[in-house]
């Protein structure tokens, strides 16, 4: 009975992926027209020095942002993760989450995600050098996310995503989306597993705030010079399908490699090839690399490569106090045109 049950699930896993597929493959490119690109900023070192190659077998809670199913393949009956990533033009990205695990009935996460942008002069119309003002825009998600193992083999998982942001006077407020497979031991072959993670789905963003009235004198209506309001359009979430494959191979005793690849069909931007590897020596030593690279080939105005992205690296230390295990964690991502971006992690489990 559990392995007709397995098989059902990968049928269903299978046909899943063909349907989101199609719907997705008729979108053109749309980049820098989505709502909530903070969305798509990645968080935590061990991933992201594998070059973001992660949906088949990120697990506990890394899982939170990359494949929500993995979450509850979490080791420890509870952890806290926190980190810290040196973004582009001087934006600091912090994340932080604490997961635990309930037995049977699961495991449950709680995220949190904010960008630093800094003091921003403030420009109008009269005053295209500034006003003399400045303000500090705010860009925060909350996530809660939900795993179950369904079976050995199989688990699902769900985040809802709470989005705020402000920009001086004005803001705008959504919610999204993230579900996902993931299935250990693909074929009967240890070590081989695959995983689906459908990511930032949900209603649009619009903008609203006393920010976006405007002066203007009305036209054929005696009447002086009246505040109008400028009425914002609707944009959609960065919607994004990851399909992941991962094999692990045991070296020796104690050397483990892990191989994985992640293909991201973006409903916005370019289509993705992620690859990495991990080496981990005893369990406690890791060495990470990965690369990302567009499908398609995409030039910007300009003529020049429109994916800044290159290889990213990293490594990680491990050390189990008794009772307490702590993780840390360091990725390097190049970036063109732009300072490479740093990333340190410190997770617990408890």
């Amino acid at each position: 009975m559990k392995a007709f049950f397995n098989k059902a699930l990968l049928v269903s896993l299978a046909i899943l992926m063909v349907m989101t597929i199609q719907a997705f493959a008729g979108a053109s490119n749309r980049a820098g027209t989505n709502a909530a690109s903070e969305l798509l900023i990645p968080v935590g070192a061990r991933y992201i020095g594998m070059g973001g190659a992660s949906a088949a077998n990120v697990d506990g809670i890394d899982a939170m942002y990359w494949n929500p199913a993995g979450l509850d393949r979490m080791a420890y009956r509870a952890s806290a993760q926190f980190s810290q990533m040196s973004y582009l033009a001087d934006i600091d990205v912090t994340y932080a989450a604490v997961a635990a695990k309930f037995g049977g009935l699961g495991s449950l996460g709680l995220s949190f995600k904010t960008l630093a942008i800094g003091e921003i002069p403030i420009t109008t119309e009269d005053f295209p050098d500034g006003t003399g003002a400045k303000f500090s825009p705010s860009f925060i998600t909350m996530g809660l996310t939900y795993s179950r193992g369904l079976t050995d083999r199989v688990a699902v998982g769900a985040t809802l995503k709470i989005i705020s942001e402000t920009l001086d006077r004005a803001g705008a407020s959504g919610f999204g989306f993230d579900v996902g497979v993931q299935y250990k031991n693909l074929g009967d072959i240890e070590g081989l597993n695959i995983g689906v993670a459908l990511k930032n789905l949900g209603p649009g963003m619009q903008y609203d705030g006393n920010g976006l009235l405007r002066k203007a004198d009305p036209v054929d209506v005696s009447r002086s010079t009246s505040f109008y309001k400028v009425v914002a359009g609707t944009d959609e979430l960065p919607s994004t399908l990851d399909l992941g494959l991962s094999y692990t191979v045991n070296i020796a005793d104690k050397n483990k490699l892990n191989l994985q690849t992640t293909i991201v069909n973006n409903n916005y931007d370019d289509d993705y090839a992620n690859v990495g590897a991990e080496y981990s020596f005893a369990d406690m030593v890791y060495l990470r690399g990965g690369y990302g690279m567009p499908l398609a080939e995409r030039k910007d105005v300009t003529g020049a490569d429109a994916h800044i992205y290159g290889f990213a690296a990293g490594g990680g230390f491990k050390k189990d106090f008794g009772g307490l295990t702590l993780m840390l964690d360091y990725a390097y991502r190049s970036v063109e045109y732009f300072e490479s971006n740093n990333v340190f992690t410190l997770t617990l489990g408890f």
